[in-house]
């Protein structure tokens, strides 16, 4: 039996600094960040099931947002306004990223690496399930903006503004749900949601 490193790669997903650029009165690393999303997009996927005659699978689209951010552990953090600076720096970063995907796919045992394929690579994972979990992404950071906002850090203050514009981009009647029912209490205290 071969060893697989495809574990501990991951386990350093603890390791990696999210908002590299930003002072963080909280800092949060990509472990934590998935975990959040995992849970966020679970709650959107039975949002709109629930709520909306979706007819989507909650526990795969958590699956899913659990490992989106994984190959992060090969290729770091890239900050957004840097990724998306132009569309010929998006374009070559998405192509870095499948290649680290489809590299942390590699240390998998063979007999495991077909189970693991639609989490792990971008382009085979189902398209709702996918634009469930960039919705939660986009939540998250946006929740991350108002955390750091109310602790009274304004470095915040602009990623918000694009936020609030990438969330109306994005709206869907589930997000819109979410973030009336959940985003309020993320500006409140511990006393004060207690």
């Amino acid at each position: 039996m071969k060893e697989s490193h495809f574990f501990a790669h991951l386990a350093r997903m603890k390791l990696i600094q999210r908002w590299p650029l930003m002072r963080s009165v909280s800092p949060e690393n990509v472990s934590e960040h998935s975990l959040q999303v995992a849970f966020v997009a679970h709650a959107l996927a039975l949002i709109k099931n629930k709520k909306f005659g979706g007819t989507l699978n909650p526990e795969r689209i958590a699956i899913l947002a659990m490992y989106h951010d994984s190959s992060e552990v090969l290729t770091g953090d890239l900050p957004t306004p840097v990724k998306y600076y132009n569309p010929e720096i998006a374009k070559e970063y998405k192509k870095i990223e499948a290649a680290a995907e489809q590299k942390l796919l590699s240390m998998l045992p063979e007999e495991f690496q077909d189970d693991f394929a639609p989490y792990l690579l971008s382009h085979s994972a189902h398209e709702e399930d996918a634009k469930i979990v960039k919705q939660a992404d986009s939540i998250c950071a946006y929740l991350k903006c108002l955390e750091e906002l109310s602790a009274g850090n304004h470095e915040f203050a602009l990623a918000k503004k694009r936020l609030d514009i990438t969330l109306q981009e994005r709206k869907t009647p589930e997000m819109e749900y979410f973030l009336h029912t959940f985003a309020p209490s993320f500006e409140l205290s511990l006393d004060e949601i207690s």
